[in-house]
């Protein structure tokens, strides 16, 4: 039987080829640029999975593509950005699969927002506001300042603003006005605290918390991703609370499968930044592995095929957790320009905690974003007894990698 992907997050694949073999399937990836997975392509033997070349923008193609393959058992849908076109393609097909309104609600950050909030889920409201001058009236009437304004489809930090006073709202909406939306543009009111994402596994209602994992964001008014480390140790009662809200909150949109829910910790507890129906991505399905010693893509797999993952009981497979904690540093030039290598990784295996290196870029790769995670050459991973201790080894190493930039 042939599990199929219609693209994946850059890292993970070689993970879910394993799985895909445990389960006595083989996987089958869409893809519009193999050049995305040429690290984890790199990992992998020769004919270790089908890859079918196609624009996968085109939902039609896709979805005659896969039709054409004989044994397809599942598809597996692990992307933002893919997660509409798999599940109505999942259902046009008769595979197993999550809810398409379910999905539409969840990659929609505008509904989402005000259907949590009629449930008293999230504390804030949400409205639409036009990318254009007069959009400054709305938030000050309807969000006020400061005030977050974002894409309702973004993704990777793209589209989002935050702006603590008119001129800065202006700025934004202005911006807005020359960026290509997914969506269409939200604004909700800023709130203050560090910012954390939730890992979890639901099915059928039920959902387990992995762990909570740190974000540390760039200085404002950029807000792309710097470092992360998981698992956070919250205290007992926190962490009990912030699975049982983010267990209700999955609940009440409908999600299935694994979620990757960023919040904001403030004082009067968690509070919703948005849902992601996926595994976290950069090197945070590789964290939930080692610190659970498993492969958690198995359960992927086990979604895909419409069955219930055996991790979600938490004893997954023999020698199951507690592995190590990790964290891991993104590297970004200090100029845009042209990539032509890195100086330092020479260095690495020099760092406690046996650093490992996992590029995003190639040589030749023309780096021009560096205000959100396009601008990212690579990644620096690193373990230790606690998330602590990870994060305070993986910024060291990662201090000493340079991308070289021409042009």
């Amino acid at each position: 039987m042939t599990v199929a992907a219609l693209e994946l997050l850059s890292f993970g694949l070689a993970r879910i080829v394993r799985a895909a073999d445990d389960a006595g399937h083989r996987l089958c990836l869409l893809t519009q640029d193999r050049a995305v997975y040429r690290h984890e392509l790199d990992q992998l033997p020769e004919g270790a999975l089908d890859i079918v070349d196609i624009d996968t923008l085109d939902t039609a193609a896709c979805a005659a593509a896969l039709g054409a393959i004989p044994d397809l058992g599942g598809l597996i849908n692990s992307t933002d950005t893919f997660s509409v076109a798999a599940a109505d393609i999942a259902a046009g097909l008769g595979l197993p699969g999550p809810d398409p309104a379910a999905v539409r609600l969840v990659r929609d950050k505008l509904r989402v927002r005000q259907a949590l909030h009629a449930k008293g889920l999230s504390r804030l409201v949400a409205h639409a506001v036009p990318p254009a001058p007069e959009g400054a009236a709305v938030v000050l009437a309807t969000v006020g300042l400061p005030a977050v304004l974002k894409d309702t489809s973004g993704t990777s930090s793209r589209g989002v603003w935050l702006v603590r006073d008119e001129r800065a709202l202006r700025a934004a909406l202005d911006a807005a006005s020359r960026t290509p939306l997914k969506g269409r543009l939200l604004a909700e009111p800023l709130v203050a605290g560090p910012v954390y994402s939730a890992e979890t596994l639901s099915w059928e209602g039920e959902t387990r918390l992995l762990g909570v994992t740190s974000r540390q964001m760039s200085p404002e008014p950029a807000g792309r991703e710097e470092v992360a480390s998981f698992p956070v140790a919250l205290p007992a009662d926190e962490a009990a609370r912030v699975a049982a809200w983010v267990g209700d909150l999955l609940a009440a949109v409908g999600h299935e499968g694994f979620g990757h829910v960023e919040f904001v910790l403030t004082g009067e507890g968690p509070e919703l930044v948005e849902i992601n129906r996926r595994i976290g991505g950069a090197m945070v399905g590789e964290a939930l592995c080692r610190r659970l010693g498993t492969n958690v893509y198995d359960a992927l797999v086990d979604t895909a095929l419409g069955r219930r993952p055996a991790l979600l009981d938490g004893d997954a497979a023999p020698g199951s957790g507690p592995g190590p904690a990790t964290a891991f540093a993104l590297v970004y030039p200090e100029r845009p320009g042209r990539l032509t290598g890195w100086s330092g990784l020479d260095a690495l295996a020099t760092f406690p905690g046996s650093p490992e290196w996992y590029p995003t870029a190639a040589p030749g790769d023309a780096v021009e974003h560096l205000t959100d995670q396009r601008g990212c050459t690579g990644i620096v991973l690193a373990e230790g007894a606690t998330a602590e201790l990870a994060l305070h080894r993986a910024l060291s190493a990662a201090g000493s990698v340079r991308p070289l930039m021409a042009g």
